[in-house]
């Protein structure tokens, strides 16, 4: 069975920067200092009116090929995670599959919300795993929230930003490389607590919908604050141990970035430093299902991660939808 490593990386990000100071001002009152203490967002970015989602992913697209050093030619699948597509139908990957000239690709888009990157990713592996057609499989994680805030909600709108992170997934005739293990997990019950519920058969866009601002992401319950970090840390030593790795194997996890409570927590609950999380929201505030890919490319260009590093990713989001991979980390 041929092994699935990551062999590129790039990620982008608009160029609108949008610091804490704006929602200070427009809101008048010190929303700043909860996200610096609380949230360890300082900035974000957010995509200008003329932008979409699929302008943020050719650009991390394009860097993860050279990354790779393989051409748009050599790219069999596309897989674009996102919950912020470019139309509810036709999918993104075949919008951005134009833009890019990506002939030779089949496409399709994933949504199981900010967990889709990670979910991607298995998908990416056990394709590669089961059929000798796919070798390289580019897999994005892509979010465009600006475009689906509700500003009179300035908790949720200070919160959210744009982003795109890209990886090439390539066959590898070296056995236990690459994504070693893998763990879907979904919370059923929680759908109707957070997302954006216009525009589907459920709720279908109508004025009075618009009116209603049930086409914007809305926070319509709270899930409880135990969640992330009571799955998380589970789902991290069962991929480890079907992996036959230990947690002192592990030189870096890569968690959802939208509490930084939530990460420190998990983190105390594995019983290892908090610094063993590589965390980019006090940078890129919170871009959903790019998060992990971006912060992957971080730790690539800051030389954190490095060939032979095992890695831990946990995805979370709105469903509530989970999943995890252990990776041998094989780029130089």
């Amino acid at each position: 069975m041929r092994s699935a490593i990551i062999a590129g990386i790039g990620m982008h990000h608009p160029s609108r920067l949008i610091e804490n100071s704006f929602f200070n001002e427009k809101y008048q009152i010190d929303i700043d200092s909860f996200l610096r203490e609380k949230r360890n967002i300082h900035q974000r970015y957010h995509m200008e009116a003329d932008e979409a989602t699929s302008d943020l992913i050719v650009p991390a697209i394009e860097k993860a090929l050279q990354s790779a050093k393989i051409t748009k030619d050599e790219v069999d699948l596309l897989i674009v995670a996102t919950d912020t597509p470019d139309y509810l139908s036709p999918s993104t990957a075949s919008v951005v599959q134009h833009k890019m000239g990506l002939k030779n690709a089949g496409t399709f888009d994933l949504n199981s919300a900010c967990a889709g990157f990670v979910t991607a990713l298995d998908v990416a592996k056990k394709y590669i795993s089961s059929d000798e057609q796919y070798r390289n499989i580019v897999v994005v994680g892509a979010y465009g929230m600006s475009k689906y805030l509700n500003w009179d909600d300035y908790k949720i709108a200070s919160l959210f930003a744009d982003g795109a992170g890209a990886v090439v997934v390539q066959a590898s005739a070296e056995e236990g490389k690459g994504i070693l293990s893998s763990k879907l997990f979904t919370l059923g019950e929680y759908y109707d607590y957070m997302g954006v519920y216009g525009g589907g058969t459920a709720m279908p866009t109508s004025h009075e919908a618009i009116e209603k601002k049930e086409n914007l992401l809305n926070f319509a319950k709270k899930i409880p604050l135990e969640t992330n970090p009571t799955h998380w840390p589970r789902l991290a030593r069962l991929v480890l141990d079907k992996s036959n790795r230990k947690l002192q194997d592990v030189k870096k996890f890569f968690l959802t970035q939208i509490n930084i409570g939530s990460i420190d927590e998990t983190m105390k609950n594995l019983e290892l430093p908090a610094s063993m999380s590589h965390n980019i929201m006090d940078k890129y505030g919170y871009t959903g299902s790019a998060c992990i890919p971006m912060a992957m490319a971080d730790a690539v260009e800051k030389k954190i991660l490095n060939k032979g590093d095992l890695i831990v990713l946990v995805g979370s989001g709105g469903g509530v939808s989970m999943a995890s991979l252990v990776i041998e980390w094989t780029m130089d």
